[in-house]
C-alpha cells in the first residue's frame, strides 16, 4: 500500500446550516461539491486539500477531545484571531508560541477543535 495524499478531513456536524453559517460566514471558505439535502458539504482551500463537513444523526459525533482536529495556515495570526473574538468565537486556547510556528485553537459551534497555524518566519 502507498499513500498518496490526504484526500479531505471531515468534521461531524449536528445542524448543517449552523456549520455552514460558521465556515462560510466567519471563516470565510467557499463551498466547493456538496449534497443538494445538506449532508455533506467540501470546501477545496487555496493552497491545496480539502475540508468537508458531514452532518448526521449523532453516527458520528462532534468533539473537541476526540483527538483529531484541522490545522488552518494562516498569513496573520493576529488578525485571524481577533476576527474569531470580534465574531465571539469560543477560543479554547489563545496564541501560543512553539519553536517553529505560532497557533491558537478554537471551537466550531459543534464543539469541533479548530486550530489555526502560521509559521514562523526563518
Amino acid at each position: 500500500m502507498k499513500l498518496e495524499k490526504v484526500a479531505f478531513t471531515v468534521y461531524p456536524t449536528t445542524d448543517g446550516k449552523r456549520a455552514r453559517e460558521f465556515y462560510e460566514g466567519i471563516l470565510g471558505l467557499a463551498v466547493g461539491s456538496h449534497s443538494s439535502n445538506g449532508v455533506w458539504t467540501e470546501y477545496d482551500l487555496p493552497g491545496g486539500g480539502c475540508f468537508a463537513l458531514f452532518q448526521n444523526d449523532g453516527m458520528i459525533k462532534p468533539s473537541a477531545n476526540a483527538g483529531g482536529t484541522i490545522a488552518f495556515e494562516v498569513d496573520d495570526l493576529d488578525a485571524a484571531v481577533a476576527h474569531l473574538k470580534e465574531k465571539q468565537v469560543e477560543i479554547r486556547m489563545d496564541i501560543f508560541h512553539s519553536p517553529v510556528c505560532r497557533q491558537a485553537i478554537v471551537i466550531d459551534p459543534d464543539g469541533n477543535s479548530i486550530i489555526f497555524h502560521q509559521l514562523k518566519k526563518k
